[in-house]
């Protein structure tokens, strides 16, 4: 609707209430009460703050041109040393419950939060995107990016090691309601959409411009060194078997406000992913 025509008929809505309320005083008598608003209708949000200026460039678009976008927005970030990551994930992965502890990835246990090292029993930095699938090591950028890198146990960390995800295999020591095999691990059922949501990210963030290997998913375990890791269509499903919690939004505000400076879209936007794979 053009916007004049708009205009005239707000004026004429608004003088016509004025008209009808001015009776009403005149006669003494009251404006009847209408019924208490109800909250937003939730298929009807209204307007994010974070869509009104963080993913700003992003909206609208979809596929190739949505992954451009995003990749852009959240490679504006700060970038920590590995020793920082120490530090980090101390306040990222806090227990809710014990504020003196952090809560380990594919076990589920809270653990000492100084208890971290590299001893049996104590909980270390593991790369969901295996720090050897593109040979990024734990130089500052994606070795140390704490969007998808989380606390485990130091026994967990080396059974996992650098499997690409996907299903299947015997209870893991330590994080039994995870399993692996030879060549996959699959994590325990609360955070598997976690660890699909922190790779969708990383495919997103690190496209090969910076100095860093162009980080893709595939459909196919065994990816080795090479800067791949799967499995895509597994990863898909956990994404929608398992949404973002308030753990996993607190941890993303917490990364953005206090760390990184960035965000991952996927969790703010769990409908994207559909979008770019």
């Amino acid at each position: 609707m053009p916007a004049s025509r708009t205009g005239r008929r707000t004026g004429l809505a608004l003088l016509a209430a004025g008209t009808l309320l001015t009776g009403l005083a005149a006669q003494g008598a009251a404006a009847p009460a209408g019924p208490a608003p109800g909250p937003p209708s939730a298929a009807q949000p209204g307007p994010s703050a974070l869509d009104d200026s963080y993913y700003q460039d992003a909206l609208g678009k979809t596929g190739p041109a949505l992954a451009d976008a995003l990749h852009t927005i959240v490679s504006d970030q700060r970038t920590l040393s590995y020793s920082q990551v120490w530090d980090a994930l101390q306040v990222t992965d806090e227990d809710p419950a014990d504020p003196d502890n952090v809560i380990l990835l594919y076990s589920g246990t809270s653990r000492d939060k100084d208890r971290h090292g590299g001893d049996q029993d104590d909980w270390n930095r593991e790369h969901v995107w295996a720090k050897s699938h593109g040979d990024f090591g734990t130089a500052p950028g994606p070795g140390t990016d704490v969007h998808h890198l989380r606390p485990t146990d130091v026994t967990v960390n080396g059974t996992r090691g650098n499997k690409d995800f996907d299903l299947g295999g015997s209870p893991v020591d330590e994080a039994p309601e995870s399993r692996t095999d030879d060549d996959s691990f699959e994590p325990r059922d609360a955070v598997k959409g976690d660890v699909a949501r922190m790779v969708f990210y990383m495919a997103v963030r690190y496209e090969g411009g910076d100095g860093f290997a162009d980080l893709e998913l595939n459909d196919r375990v065994g990816n080795g060194s090479q800067p791949l890791l799967g499995r895509l269509s597994v990863l898909k499903a956990w994404h929608e078997q398992d949404p973002p919690d308030a753990f996993e939004q607190r941890r993303n505000d917490l990364i953005h406000e206090r760390f990184q400076e960035n965000r991952n879209p996927f969790i703010d936007h769990p409908e994207w992913v559909g979008s770019i794979w």
